[in-house]
C-alpha cells in the first residue's frame, strides 16, 4: 500500500533525509516517515512550502514529467510591472549548470498586498531604500532553481519564495514544518494522472 504525504518545509531545511553536513537539516527532522518514502521533486535550501512524498515509484516522473501546475508566492527585490515580466509569460530561456534552457511559459501576477504567510524564520532583511513586490507564479515544469533563476534574469532578485500549491493540493492553514498525510480521496488525485 501507498503512503502519500504533503509538508510546508521550513526555510533552511534540505529536500532530503539525511545528509553529512551537520549544520544542515533533512526532512526526516520533522517526521518520522517510512523508510522507504521519498519527496517529490525538490526545494532549494532557501524555499519554503508545498513537498510531496510518497513511496509509490511511479509518481516522481508521472508528476513532474505530466507539468502538473505548482504555484508560488515569490518576494522579489523592485517594482517590477507587467511588462518588465512579460518575457515570464512568453517563456524565457535561462542557464542552467551552463546549458540553456528554454522554460515554457509562466503564468504571473503582480500582487497589490502580500500574501498571508506564516512568518520565516530567519526574516527577511527589510531594507527602507530597496523596494520589494510579491508575484505569484503558476509554472507546469520546475527545473533547478528556475523562479531564482528568472527573476534575476530579469534584474528583480527572488528575496523569498514560498510553494503554495502543487496540483489540487495546497499549504492554505499549513505552518512550516507540519506534515499532514493523504487520505483516500485525495490519493485519487493521483491515479487521474497515471
Amino acid at each position: 500500500m501507498y503512503c502519500y504525504y504533503i509538508i510546508y518545509k521550513p526555510y533552511g531545511v534540505l529536500s532530503q533525509f539525511t545528509t553529512s553536513d551537520f549544520s544542515k537539516i533533512g526532512l526526516g527532522s520533522l517526521f518520522n516517515f517510512p523508510r522507504d518514502v521519498y519527496p517529490v521533486g525538490r526545494l532549494d535550501e532557501d524555499s519554503e512550502g508545498l513537498l510531496i512524498l510518497t513511496n509509490d515509484p511511479r509518481q516522481n516522473a508521472l508528476l513532474l514529467g505530466k507539468g502538473v501546475e505548482k504555484s508560488y508566492w515569490v518576494q522579489v527585490e523592485g517594482r517590477p510591472t507587467m511588462h518588465d515580466l512579460s518575457p515570464l509569460t512568453k517563456g524565457m530561456s535561462i542557464t542552467i549548470k551552463g546549458r540553456s534552457h528554454q522554460c515554457l511559459p509562466v503564468g504571473v501576477e503582480v500582487c497589490q498586498d502580500p500574501p498571508i504567510l506564516p512568518a520565516r524564520t530567519p526574516p527577511i532583511r527589510f531594507r527602507l531604500s530597496v523596494p520589494d513586490t510579491w508575484l505569484k507564479l503558476r509554472l507546469r515544469e520546475g527545473k533547478n532553481r528556475q523562479v531564482r533563476r528568472m527573476t534575476a534574469a530579469l534584474g528583480f532578485p527572488t528575496l523569498r519564495l514560498v510553494r503554495w500549491s502543487f496540483g489540487p493540493f495546497t499549504v492554505q492553514g499549513m505552518e512550516p514544518g507540519e506534515v499532514r498525510v493523504l487520505d483516500h480521496d485525495e490519493i485519487s488525485f493521483f491515479n487521474q494522472i497515471v
